[in-house]
């Protein structure tokens, strides 16, 4: 790579970032229908000069975001060595979509954050000029600062130490009547500050924003947005210790620091918590369990506390929606069947007079037997909550 490279690809960067950052999404209300189906027609016509095969649809926006068909085609764009360059036409749409201020079409921008994350990340080791993929990292980035308006993210923590409506406090403080209308406020993201360029120094506070924008998105994203962010995530963990299956190269070691591995964890979180309760989500489930073992993994060699307790509870929360999916719904019906049958058996024999105690004992140990073996079922079923799941 010559000087001259170096120079046409800041100079390409530079230029479109200037222009994320005049052109923020403005905080208005939502065009009008009108003008919804024009810029849908507008992306989708545009979008088959990049890909030939699109197949028609009255409702240009929901097919961009759902189809699998064209995601597919879009994906396999994106994870190509030659895209993200500052000439690529898929990141220059990606770009122009996400700046057209409709909020579906920004949907569909958003569906591929984790694709272009994971593309990114990997490709970045290896000093690759990636202004594409800079530029729409850097307009989510723009967006998000506009949205948030210079105020960090915060969380109300309760106290329990002030008594409320639910509960009083075992041991009540001296200050209690005093400090029960405070407020315990936690920082889960803290103010943005605009930038034009991606450096390596934020590189990783710049894709994690992106990705908290992609978890504010998360209900309304499809299924196959969430398998491919799971995906990214094992890529992430594993690095130069795991083979890639997603045609991403391989450089050095991927950084995974707490503002980058903060959202991951909470968009696996929505994966296990929401989507581990429901047999038609286990593709997303399964997909977050491997994620999230091989952050564990990653997490116990880079020896970081935070990392180590965050996916120690979400395998937690996993093993147990895995025991409560195998567990038979129907106890109590089960229960009544066998306490009729039980009945049934009873009085035919009084009918008959063939009933002995030696019977009865004999049913009473078979009973034993029975609650034997479903214990030990459930004990084997239950293991060490990190050990080796089958996945």
């Amino acid at each position: 790579m010559t000087n001259d490279d170096d120079d046409t690809s800041t100079q390409t960067l530079e230029t479109v970032a200037e222009k994320v950052t005049e052109n923020d999404i403005p905080t208005t209300a939502p065009p009008p229908q009108d003008s919804h189906n024009t810029k849908s027609e507008a992306a989708m016509e545009s979008l088959s000069a990049i890909i030939p095969s699109i197949p028609p649809s009255q409702n240009p926006s929901h097919s961009l975001l759902h189809d699998p068909q064209i995601s597919d085609q879009i994906t396999a764009l994106l994870r190509h060595p030659s895209s993200g360059t500052g000439d690529n036409n898929l990141c220059r749409w990606l770009y122009d979509t996400f700046q057209s201020g409709d909020p579906k079409l920004q949907l569909v921008v958003i569906r591929f954050v984790p694709v272009i994350a994971c593309a990114y990340l990997s490709r970045a080791t290896l000093r690759r000029p990636l202004a594409g993929f800079e530029a729409i990292l850097l307009a989510l980035y723009a967006h998000e600062t506009t949205s948030r308006a210079g105020q960090p993210v915060t969380v109300n923590v309760p106290d329990m130490s002030n008594p409320s409506l639910y509960h009083e406090p075992t041991s009540p403080t001296k200050n209690s009547t005093n400090n029960s209308t405070s407020l315990h406020i936690s920082v889960v993201s803290p103010s943005l500050e605009p930038h034009r360029t991606v450096r390596s120094t934020r590189r990783a506070w710049i894709v994690g924003v992106a990705l908290e924008l992609y978890y504010s998105k998360i209900y309304e994203m499809p299924l196959n947005s969430k398998v491919e962010f799971c995906e990214s995530v094992r890529v992430w963990a594993c690095g130069e210790s795991g083979p890639s299956q997603l045609g991403e190269e391989q450089g050095r070691r991927i950084s995974l620091p707490w503002e980058l591995l903060q959202p991951i964890m909470r968009v696996l979180g929505h994966c296990i918590v929401y989507c581990g309760g429901s047999k038609d989500n286990m593709v997303i489930f399964d997909a977050a369990m491997v994620a999230c073992k091989a952050l564990h993994e990653r997490a116990v060699q880079d020896i970081n506390p935070k990392g180590i307790l965050v996916t120690e509870s979400l395998l937690r929360l996993g093993n147990s929606s895995i025991i409560s999916l195998e567990e038979p719904k129907d106890n109590k019906e089960q229960e009544n069947d066998t306490y009729c049958d039980k009945n049934d058996n009873n009085g035919q024999q009084q009918l008959l007079g063939d009933s002995t105690d030696e019977e009865e004992e004999d049913d009473d140990d078979d009973d034993d037997d029975e609650s034997e073996d479903i214990c030990s079922d459930i004990n084997n079923h239950s293991g060490p909550i990190t050990g080796d799941l089958e996945y």
